[in-house]
């Protein structure tokens, strides 16, 4: 396609590559960006990923692998969507998130923070996934629930409803039940109807 070449510092040396016409950032000549979707400056488009209808990825922001970006997304910040992710309609992945794996987020939610989506995770309408928090396994966090802090929700776990998961939590749907519906979680959960307590020890 050109004979301009650049390097991504993924491993592979200096590869082919324009500059967007819409944005002014890199994209190897093997991805695919809509002449719609706006890559900035110092976004990162390579590999076999695509960016497609009115997508924005901009400041430091990187798509690579075969991930997929489309309709109003927006992925900025120091913000990570890679191997065979997907994340579409109006969602926003930001901050120093990553979302990588077999992982999507479609709908309105939010990625952000240093939180990872990963795995089978599917993180949708418009919940929210921030702080340090991982999704990853087969687990869904749905509505407008909110997985934050240190919270790992993994397995066949379901979040969903107006449930708030947040501190130290583990929840992870191999383990106990499938679905948590807890409106508002710490150190206990609410689990199909029953709340579990979990044990913390004082370190005083």
């Amino acid at each position: 396609m050109t004979n301009i070449y650049f390097d991504f510092e993924d491993g592979n040396g200096p590869v082919p590559a324009h500059q967007h016409p819409n944005g002014g950032g890199w994209v190897a000549d093997t991805a695919k960006v809509d002449a719609t979707a706006r890559v900035g400056p110092d976004a990162q488009v390579y590999g076999n990923a695509k960016v497609s209808s009115n997508a924005w990825v901009s400041d430091d922001a990187r798509v690579y692998g075969d991930a997929e970006v489309s309709g109003n997304v927006w992925v900025y910040g120091d913000a990570w969507v890679y191997n065979n992710a997907k994340v579409y309609g109006n969602a926003e992945v930001f901050g120093k998130a990553r979302v990588y794996g077999n992982a999507t987020v479609p709908g309105t939610a939010w990625v952000f923070g240093n939180a990872e989506v990963f795995g089978n995770a599917r993180v949708y309408g418009y919940a929210e996934v921030f702080g340090k928090a991982r999704v990853y396994g087969n687990a869904t966090v749905s509505g407008t629930a909110w997985v934050y802090g240190n919270t790992e929700v993994s397995g066949t776990a379901w979040v969903y409803g107006y449930a708030r998961v947040y501190g130290n939590e583990v929840v992870n749907g191999d383990e106990t039940e499938k679905e948590l519906i807890g409106i508002l979680v710490k150190d206990r959960i609410f689990i199909n109807g029953k709340w579990y307590v979990e044990e913390v020890e004082d370190d005083e």
